[in-house]
């Protein structure tokens, strides 16, 4: 689960964190209210939306007036955003970020995230703050430092204030970072956080160490402990058929081609997909009914796939361990007599009960395609989209 920046700015402020006075508006006249609170001679307007590069595509706006706050979100309220992180169509901006404005001395990048080579917290840092760390990382790998944190002792003071020095930063400017450090990494395990993100963290000119930016994304798994982040929660941000599908208790993510994917199990669920593409086809979605999916279900999650307009093809690829394949075959039969399925559905099943469910759905009637191997399937599924 993602949330906005002001959101993962509140989480830092209400554990003691530095971040500029700000608050979140919805109109240019709060905009406005807002920078008249805050006070001072300038200001910055931030789009809010769960995506990074805002700045490049006009979502980031410094300005110097009352009146330029106004036209600022006035500008920004309601346009589609476009960044490398939202595709080409954008993501419509609701709701603003009005900051007090910062000077600043020196940009660093401070991140957290969970290394499951090691099983731990990795925290890193770089001088180059303000650049997409994945640039950094290519370019310049060198001026990335780690720690790996040992999850029974946290981030030590030294281990800290060691990744600071590695910064070149002034004594003082280096122990006030530590400390940073160390508050950000017990807000990141405090939230179940599976990403924390500070880019870019200022020195400024004045020696302080502040979030200029911030990032947060939750391990859902563990929402049930937070209430409080799951109240942040923008359904607005999210694909309206990824909720649908979370509502039934299904794992689907939207795709950008035209084979719809219906599979039990996640591992199941990425092969399927790159035969897909090794056979020349393009994946519209990753559908993971997992192992005891109902009928309804199965229902449910045809619904959602063929709510994409352009779906072409259906692949359904059942390994029947714990759910059985001719309960499989009973709930396809329900669900295609219940969508009226008018495109090609290309259908291989495997595991326990197999030649049950192959029985149930030859008697059905149903106009479908039955692939015996994963690659059978694939190549079946694609020539369909093809005629």
């Amino acid at each position: 689960m993602k949330v906005h920046e002001y959101q993962a700015k509140e989480i830092l402020r209400k554990r003691g964190i530095p971040v500029p006075r700000g608050m979140p508006c919805f109109s240019p006249d709060d905009a406005v209210r807002i920078a008249n609170e805050i006070g001072g001679a300038r200001w910055v307007v931030k789009a809010q939306i769960h995506a990074g590069g805002r700045g490049k595509g006009g979502g980031v706006k410094v300005v110097g007036s009352l009146g330029g706050v106004r036209e600022a979100a006035e500008e920004m309220l309601g346009m589609m955003l476009v960044t490398h992180q939202t595709g080409p169509m954008g993501q419509q901006v609701n709701r603003l970020l009005v900051e007090e404005g910062v000077d600043i001395s020196r940009e660093l990048y401070v991140g957290l995230v969970i290394d499951r080579s090691s099983q731990r917290v990795v925290v890193m840092a770089s001088s180059e703050g303000g650049t997409e760390i994945e640039e950094v990382a290519a370019n310049s790998p060198e001026k990335i430092f780690k720690a790996f944190v040992d999850p029974s002792s946290g981030l030590s003071q030294d281990d800290a204030l060691e990744m600071m020095k590695n910064l070149e930063l002034e004594p003082d400017q280096a122990e006030e970072g530590a400390r940073f450090l160390e508050q950000l990494f017990v807000a990141f395990w405090e939230t179940d956080a599976s990403l924390a993100e500070i880019n870019p963290l200022v020195v400024t000119a004045d020696n302080r160490v502040i979030a200029l930016d911030a990032k947060f994304n939750f391990d859902e798994n563990s929402l049930f402990r937070h209430p409080e982040i799951v109240a942040m929660r923008d359904t607005d941000e999210e694909d309206p058929a990824e909720i649908e599908a979370s509502a039934v208790g299904l794992s689907y993510i939207s795709l950008e081609g035209n084979i719809g994917c219906l599979v039990n199990g996640a591992g199941l669920a990425m092969a399927t997909m790159d035969i897909i593409k090794l056979y020349g086809g393009e994946p519209a979605n990753f559908l993971d009914v997992g192992g005891g999916a109902t009928a309804e279900q199965v229902t449910e999650a045809f619904k959602i796939m063929l709510s994409n307009p352009e779906l072409k093809a259906i692949l359904v690829n059942i390994f029947g361990g714990i759910m059985r394949c001719d309960v499989v075959a009973e709930g396809l039969v329900q669900a295609a007599e219940v969508v009226k399925l008018k495109i090609p559905l290309v259908v291989r099943l495997e595991g326990t009960n197999v030649k049950r469910g192959r029985e149930i759905l030859e008697r059905s009637g149903l106009d479908m395609i039955t692939a015996t191997t994963m690659a059978d399937a694939a190549e079946k599924v694609v020539a369909a989209t093809e005629s």
